[in-house]
């Protein structure tokens, strides 16, 4: 695979050349760990459309320049981290363009160090899923423990296994009364996370989530009686777990794609307006769309079990981080479906809720106008094609200037945080539909 040496972006009756390496984030480097060594986060205040635009098509262009966060919404800040050689032309950039920036991590390496020595450690006397980021077989090994002590109000089963043949997790988390009757049918709450793998905040709020219903489903029981939950933790096991390993940031699956690449986005992967928009046909790309819709077996398992509850699955929320967002369709344009109101007022629930107990502001709107289009993503199918009412992307919070790494300190604060939007939308979905 060749890539042009410049790419050219004109700005403003100004044209500016950008060095553009090969995108060495998403090439295969199976040799060894990855380094960040030099590697630089910025903080970059975007205060009027032409700024916005300006990073926009930055980013487009740039495949080097990793923009954690960027939004649609004037006066907030981009989080980009920028690779050594990169650095003195990207803000050779921005002063050009005057746009205000600030270097908030002057090494990355240091901050993922201290992290994975931080990630280690135990606090006594609390749950691990508050202190420690889970290994894939340390979340599995509790699934299991939890179902064989909660036989009454939980299974566990595999919807797929990842293309390196890890199982795909699901619970169900059913009240034992309806347990008890066969034929009883309640609307169905379905949660999935970690389908990008750098985004280690989401399997652990899933995590906590399923805990939380499950160990302390007395205090609970007004979400366990009118709502039946399917909870898929970690939908990229092989990522999420070289993620871990060797690349902090990898972000797709881990099927080999092209002669030297790896990996697909798996929310590009949808089939619904697939490869449209805000996703790349260039196998190295961190949005790499997949060469056909649902190519990955972990997309093509979220499928298979949304198809499965089609008619009775009445919410669909997916996990991501970060941002602090609460998103619906649509993702491909800037267009709204004719119900959006009607999951807006979920979504404003949610936000609500998590504003009284914690301050915490989430801004809530559709995909494309709150961020940017992105076509082939996990929420827009699940509201088209597999008829699910209300379908939501929670971006939670990051690290603060860590970003992508919240440290296992911070852990507690986010999954009780979100579990309290995520509560508060579910009952909002009880109230409508059950």
């Amino acid at each position: 695979m060749s890539f042009p040496k410049r790419a050219f972006i004109h700005q403003a009756g100004l044209l500016l050349a950008v060095l553009v390496v090969v995108f060495s984030g998403a090439v295969a480097t199976e040799s060894g760990k990855k380094s960040y060594t030099g590697y630089k986060l910025f903080s970059v205040r975007q205060n009027d459309q032409h700024q916005m635009d300006f990073l926009r098509q930055l980013q487009q262009a740039v495949e080097d320049l990793d923009f954690w966060k960027l939004d649609r919404v004037p006066g907030s800040e981009a989080h980009v981290l920028v690779p050594p050689e990169q650095v003195h032309t990207f803000q050779t950039l921005l002063a050009a363009e005057r746009i205000p920036h600030r270097e908030i991590i002057a090494d990355y390496s240091r901050t993922t160090d201290d992290f994975v020595f931080a990630s280690v450690r135990s606090v006594p006397r609390k749950s691990p899923i508050l202190t420690k980021y889970l290994r894939y077989q340390e979340m599995v090994d509790y699934l299991h423990k939890l179902a064989v002590r909660h036989s009454n109000l939980v299974t566990v089963s595999s919807i797929g296994k990842s293309s390196e043949g890890r199982d795909i997790p699901a619970v169900t988390i059913r009240s034992p009364t309806f347990r008890a009757r066969p034929n009883a049918s309640q609307p169905v709450v379905f949660v999935d996370a970690g389908i990008h793998a750098r985004e280690w905040a989401a399997p652990a709020t899933a995590m906590y989530l399923i805990s939380e219903l499950v160990e302390n489903a007395a205090q609970h029981a007004d979400l366990l009686e009118g709502l039946s939950w399917t909870i898929v933790p970690i939908v990229n096991p092989d990522g999420y777990e070289y993620s871990h390993e060797q690349q902090r940031l990898w972000r797709k699956t881990r099927r080999q794609a092209g002669s030297s690449c790896y990996g697909i986005d798996g929310n590009r992967n949808f089939d619904f307006h697939w490869a449209e928009v805000g996703a790349s046909n260039m196998p190295c790309a961190d949005t790499y769309h997949g060469e056909h819709s649902f190519s990955e077996p972990e997309t093509r398992a979220i499928r298979d079990e949304l198809l499965r509850l089609k008619g009775r699955c009445k919410f669909y929320l997916t996990l991501h981080s970060y941002g602090e967002y609460l998103l619906y369709p649509w993702g491909w344009t800037s267009d709204l479906p004719e119900s959006w109101e009607k999951i807006d007022e979920v979504a404003q629930a949610g936000a609500s809720a998590i504003r009284q107990e914690t301050g915490t502001r989430y801004t809530v709107g559709s995909s494309t106008n709150v961020l940017y289009a992105a076509a082939g993503g996990s929420d827009d199918w699940a509201f088209a094609v597999a008829e699910v009412p209300i379908s939501i992307t929670m971006e939670l919070p990051g690290g603060g200037s860590a970003g992508f790494n919240p440290p296992p300190s911070r852990i507690e604060e986010i999954v009780k945080e979100s579990f309290v939007g995520i509560r508060a939308m579910a009952l909002e979905v009880a109230k409508n539909y059950s």
